[in-house]
C-alpha cells in the first residue's frame, strides 16, 4: 500500500479541487474530505494493488529462473577453471577447454545483459500500468466528490490530507467545514463484493 500512496502524493499533492462557482451569499458553505482516506480505503484501488500484485510476482518468477540458468553456467565457468589449472592436461586439451570456457563466458554475459533488459522493460511497462490505473481511480474519486458536493450545495470542497512541498498540510483550519469523507466512501463501496474473512484479517495485520 505505500506505494500506491506515494503514486497518490505524486498525483494529489495540491488541493483538490474547487467543487462550485462562488455564489453571492453572505457566508460560504465549505467542506472537506480526506482524499487519501477515500484512495486507501476504496475496493478498487485494493483490486488493483492485488493485480498488480500478481504480476509482479509473475515477473520476480520469470528473473528467478534466469538467474538460475545464469548460476548453472556459472558453476561450469568454475568447472571449466580448475581443469585449466590442472598441470596434468595436455595442452591441446586446454586449449579446447579455455574455447569452451569463452563460449560459455559470453553466453552468460549475453543471459545477464538479456535478463537485466527484461526486467527493466517488463518493470517500466507494469508502472505505466499503474498509473493509468491510478489516475483513472482517482478521477473517479474526483467526480464522485463534486457530484456530492453539487448536492450538498458547497461552495468549496478542500482536500485536508494534501501536503505542501514542506509536508506542511494545506489546510490548517476551516471554521464550520463539514467533512463528507464518510459519507463518499460508503457510496464508493456500495457496490464492493464480498470480501473473504481470511483477506480482512491480512489486510487488517498491513496496517
Amino acid at each position: 500500500m505505500k506505494h500506491f500512496q506515494r503514486i497518490f502524493t505524486a498525483l494529489f499533492s495540491l488541493l483538490l479541487l474547487t467543487a462550485s462557482a462562488v455564489q453571492a451569499q453572505d457566508k460560504l458553505s465549505i467542506a472537506t474530505v480526506d482524499m487519501q482516506e477515500l484512495f486507501k480505503q476504496y475496493y478498487r484501488t485494493n483490486e488493483a494493488q492485488k493485480q498488480i500484485n500478481v504480476e509482479r510476482a509473475r515477473i520476480q518468477k520469470d528473473n528467478n529462473e534466469r538467474l538460475a540458468r545464469i548460476r548453472t553456467l556459472e558453476e561450469q565457468l568454475e568447472t571449466l577453471g580448475k581443469q585449466l589449472e590442472d598441470t596434468t592436461i595436455a595442452e591441446s586439451k586446454k586449449q579446447e577447454l579455455f574455447k569452451q570456457r569463452q563460449v560459455k563466458l559470453q553466453e552468460g554475459i549475453a543471459l545477464d545483459r538479456e535478463r537485466r533488459e527484461f526486467l527493466q522493460r517488463r518493470n517500466q511497462a507494469l508502472n505505466e500500468k499503474l498509473m493509468q490505473r491510478m489516475k483513472g481511480i482517482l478521477e473517479e474519486i474526483r467526480k464522485l466528490v463534486e457530484e456530492e458536493a453539487k448536492l450538498g450545495n458547497y461552495d468549496y470542497v478542500f482536500d485536508k490530507s494534501g501536503m505542501s512541498t514542506s509536508q506542511v498540510p494545506f489546510l490548517l483550519y476551516t471554521k464550520d467545514a463539514t467533512d463528507i469523507t464518510a459519507n463518499l466512501l460508503k457510496l464508493l463501496n456500495k457496490d464492493a463484493p464480498e470480501r473473504p474473512a481470511e483477506d480482512a484479517k491480512q489486510d487488517k495485520s498491513a496496517e
